[in-house]
């Protein structure tokens, strides 16, 4: 494995509380093995969007900060995004600009006469 590439754990549908251990265990293990501290979440397969997927996205996360590093979501669906969002739980997108980043191109136009913000 290269330890450049972030490694890619697949939610295969709902976790049940046995298997987020093991998956917990999964993260920290990979962790161990990346250079760049981030272990990327496959969750095209984890289910319809709901709170068991979000309680065991939320332990993968914690588990992921406690050996030091972070996950990036892989194939979440707007309904999960959306849920995230809600129970205030903010993760990185693959993909997704990083939030303190305005993507390329975009250019703010102000009008003449108006105050540049």
């Amino acid at each position: 494995m290269d330890p450049t590439t972030p490694p890619v754990l697949t939610l295969t549908g709902p976790a049940t509380r046995s298997e987020v251990a093991g998956l917990c265990d999964a993260v920290r293990a990979l962790l161990e093995v990346t250079a760049g501290r981030v272990v990327v979440c496959d969750v095209t397969g984890a289910g319809p969007p709901g709170l068991p997927v979000v309680d065991t996205l939320a332990r993968l996360e914690l588990a992921a900060r406690r050996a030091g590093g972070h996950l990036r979501l892989r194939g979440a669906d707007p309904a999960l995004r959306a849920l995230l969002g809600l129970v205030g739980i903010p993760f990185e997108m693959e993909g997704d600009p990083e939030q303190r980043e305005p993507p390329l191109g975009v250019e703010e136009e102000v009008e003449p006469g108006e105050a540049a913000v």
